[in-house]
């Protein structure tokens, strides 16, 4: 279980930087690198892929946590820099 959480906050710290140039904080990195570990691994059994190893389990958790990111940032408004300034 602390392997896995280990390998949840490193995978979404990696997303994040990835994706936003910046990690989350250890709680946003560990529940997002959770929640990517099952996406990831959903995906990579979907394409016929195993992930063996601990780094193959960081890879695929880490693609599983931009995917979730990106699907976040699908529903959630961007607000322009005009609206920011207010």
């Amino acid at each position: 279980m602390l392997w896995f959480l280990l390998i949840g906050i490193i995978s979404g710290w990696l997303a994040g930087k990835i994706s936003r140039g910046g990690g989350f904080g250890i709680w946003g990195d560990l529940i997002t690198g959770v929640i990517g570990s099952y996406i990831g691994g959903f995906l990579f059994n979907l394409m016929g892929f195993t992930a063996y190893s601990t780094i193959g389990a960081i890879i695929a958790s880490t693609i599983g946590a931009i995917v979730f990111l990106w699907v976040i940032r699908l529903f959630r408004p961007v607000a322009s820099a005009a609206q920011k300034k207010d």
